[in-house]
């Protein structure tokens, strides 16, 4: 049952970045038969309900009307949690993935950060120096 739970949960997409799943962002904790664990990305993040919700509405259309939901701020969540193919995929949305600073338009590491602040929270938007692009980095938490 719990890989059933896991496959369904692997479709959910992020709010803020529809291209990465709860999963492979790390926010899911932890699977058992009566709960999914999950911990957002910062304990004020104002996507979390609207997570709790997907992964509500992803859990009762596959028939796991009776597993809760439970968040856990403890451990706190880290990056690190993002799995590799997260990472590509950010990547290839456009958005630098924790641990580099390079550009995900022409891949120059001449970047500087414009503003801590980008489009959602745990961003910040940078501008290449070589291509003159901005973008999102994610923050590294």
């Amino acid at each position: 049952m719990r890989d059933d739970i896991w496959a369904v949960l692997a479709g959910v997409p992020d709010p803020e970045i529809p291209v990465i799943s709860v999963v492979e962002l790390g926010i899911v904790r932890a699977v058992t038969d009566a709960a999914v664990v999950v911990t957002p990305t910062y304990s004020g993040c104002p996507a979390s309900l609207a997570i709790s919700r997907d992964i509500r509405k992803a859990l009762d259309k596959a028939g796991f009307l009776d597993v809760a939901i439970k968040t856990e701020l403890a451990p706190a969540w880290t990056t690190d949690w993002i799995s590799d193919a997260g990472r590509a995929k950010l990547l290839a949305y456009g958005i630098a993935p924790p641990g580099t600073a390079a550009c995900p338009q022409c891949g120059s590491l001449a970047t500087e950060e414009i503003s801590r602040f980008g489009s959602t929270p745990c961003k910040a938007l940078w501008r290449c120096t070589a291509c003159r692009e901005p973008f999102d980095r994610f923050k590294c938490i």
